[in-house]
């Protein structure tokens, strides 16, 4: 399909345009018709599309228990005017603001570490993937993505950076973490942990559980149609050098970048496991029944389970140990920011400064655009659980600042409060979602701060009508939620994007542009990486491990693709808000 040049988008028909939001039931285009309607519209008024989810999307072909995918049409935009109506004439008058990048999700995964629990999958999908080996690889393959588009594909502005939601690496060890800093930067990588010259993991432990990809062992993956891929082990954890971001990044931290298994709170206790020479590669159904309730409701009783297993639970596994799997703290996280070798575009530290980190304060502000200003916020809870919420020093801090960037604001009564000329559109990021934010335990390393919950947040920047996004992962789904208020320039927008591990594997290019009528837009296009969609079981080459990457993550048997995809409203869509007054 052929790129759409600048007059494409100038004069494009605001009638055809209005047709993507006129096209949905229910969440769902109406008709074959609609759709292709929706298509056109699209089309007349972008810039580019090649490269996005506007022009093909991976979709399954064929039927049975292993499908194959291919190149399927792409997602039309919808527009979506549940905070702000559109002008018919927009397009014509449309200033691009700002555009950039989120990744998140992006679960880098030591698969050969002993703390982990892949016996655990049948009541914790997430335990085990199929696809986990080749995590770095297809981290890669998403940055050659990026690398390869020239800009938003409906304002044309080039990305001024890439934003990392958290969950960057699986299991916060060292080795995770120096491979998620050359993925983003650059340079040569090996994904491999223990022994450099073998895999020591389950997906060759003979066992029924597990895929065994070089086996011709009748494993339960294999009885669902999925490949025997000779080599695929020893080519999965072959080194290879990674072409790092063009464009400035940034990370936040996410759970999986804080706790064991983003759910257990570290608090030294298994360090001598994670690099030690013993892993457990199964356990009896009971027992894991338990230890997969004990991590859901009681993260001590989980640890002690955890331990009694290691003794005499299951079949132990004598693997190779590796200094480089010590779990690292989130003071160590921001840090290895800072180290020049993983620099690349910049900006020196990616959000985090030496003094941010010694004093252990892991949120920070940054320029996304001339008049936009970036928030990100620690939305993780050290007490352990998956979900988040923040402390009161970090709420007041957040407030500070959106005073600072603001021209005005609402106190707690709906007052106007008057502040400087202008302000900034802020744009808040973290890892969590709103609703992912109700683990109110206290913090064992402030046990009398007091936590917040999503609703506190939402509530004060309702306060601040200069905030117009709030851009999260977590919940490796596309959902995208309007902050509707009965003053129309106190509402936002809040955009989640899909994991990088669990299929669809997307990523989001966001764009922020001033419509001249007093409203603003926010597009939000879904970007897939740049592997290619066909795969070949003969073929482990980078590129062809790349694809396998994707078609595995779709077949899944512990996953739900489709539950993760969202609808037409959370893929592709141009969000309609009123412009904060000044």
């Amino acid at each position: 399909m052929p790129a759409y040049s600048r007059r494409h988008f100038l004069t494009g028909s605001a009638a055809a345009a209005s047709a993507a939001a006129l096209a949905l039931v229910d969440g769902r285009f109406a008709s074959a018709a609609a759709l292709d309607r929706a298509a056109a519209a699209t089309a007349a008024r972008a810039v580019r599309i090649e490269g996005t989810t506007l022009e093909q999307v991976a979709t399954p072909t064929g039927s049975g228990g292993y499908r194959r995918l291919r190149s399927g049409p792409g997602w039309p935009l919808v527009v979506r005017t549940d905070l702000a109506s559109s002008s018919a004439a927009r397009d014509t008058r449309r200033t691009g603001l700002a555009s950039f990048v989120q990744f998140t999700d992006l679960h880098l995964n030591d698969t050969e570490s002993p703390v982990r629990f892949e016996y655990l999958a049948p009541f914790n999908g997430a335990a085990y993937r199929p696809q986990e080996a080749l995590t770095v690889r297809g981290a890669s393959a998403l940055v050659e993505r990026i690398n390869s588009l020239s800009g938003g594909p409906f304002t044309g502005l080039p990305f001024s950076m890439v934003m990392a939601t958290g969950d960057n690496t699986d299991n916060h060890e060292l080795v995770e973490l120096d491979w998620y800093l050359r993925v983003m930067s650059g340079g040569r990588i090996t994904p491999n942990s223990g022994d450099p010259n073998r895999y020591e993991g389950v997906q060759n432990s003979g066992s029924a559980e597990f895929w065994n990809p070089e086996s011709a062992f009748r494993d339960s993956f294999k009885a669902k149609g999925f490949p025997e891929v000779p080599g695929f082990l020893g080519a999965a954890g072959r080194p290879f050098t990674a072409p790092g971001l063009r464009t400035p990044w940034y990370s936040t931290i996410g759970n999986h970048d804080d706790s064991i298994e983003g759910t257990l709170p570290d608090l030294g206790l298994l360090h001598s496991l994670y690099t030690g020479d013993r892993k457990l590669e199964g356990c009896d159904e009971s027992e894991a029944a338990k230890l997969a309730d004990a991590l859901r409701n009681d993260p001590g009783q989980a640890i002690l389970r955890l331990a009694k297993l290691l003794r005499s639970g299951g079949p132990v596994r004598d693997i190779t140990p590796d200094p480089r799997r010590a779990p690292f703290s989130p003071t160590e996280f921001a840090k290895a920011h800072l180290d020049p070798a993983h620099t690349g575009p910049g900006p020196v530290g990616h959000g985090f400064s030496a003094a941010d980190v010694a004093k252990g304060r892991l949120y920070y502000t940054f320029p996304i655009a001339e008049g936009v200003l970036g928030i990100s916020l620690d939305t993780t809870n050290p007490a352990g659980f998956a979900d988040g919420s923040i402390g009161t020093a970090q709420l007041t801090w957040l407030e500070s600042v959106l005073r600072a960037h603001s021209g005005h604001w609402y106190d707690s009564d709906g007052r106007v409060v008057r502040g400087g000329s202008g302000g900034q559109l802020i744009v808040i990021f973290s890892h969590h979602t709103s609703a992912s934010m109700g683990n109110l335990l206290p913090d064992p390393h402030h046990l009398f701060e007091k936590r917040h919950d999503g609703k506190a947040v939402v509530d004060l920047l309702q306060r601040y009508p200069h905030v117009v996004a709030w851009v999260n992962g977590h919940t490796h789904e596309n959902r995208i939620l309007p902050h509707g208020h009965p003053t129309p320039e106190r509402a936002f927008w809040e955009i989640n994007t899909a994991s990088h591990i669990d299929f669809p594997q997307h990523a989001r290019l966001i764009e922020i542009a001033d419509n001249g009528d007093g409203t603003l837009s926010l597009f939000t296009t879904l970007v897939e990486s740049a592997a290619r969609y066909e795969t070949d079981f003969g073929d482990t080459s980078d590129a062809g491990l790349a694809a396998l990457y994707r078609e595995l993550s779709y077949n899944d048997p512990h996953a739900t693709p489709g539950a993760r995809l969202g609808g037409p409203a959370d893929h592709n869509t141009e969000l309609l808000l009123t412009k904060p007054g000044r």
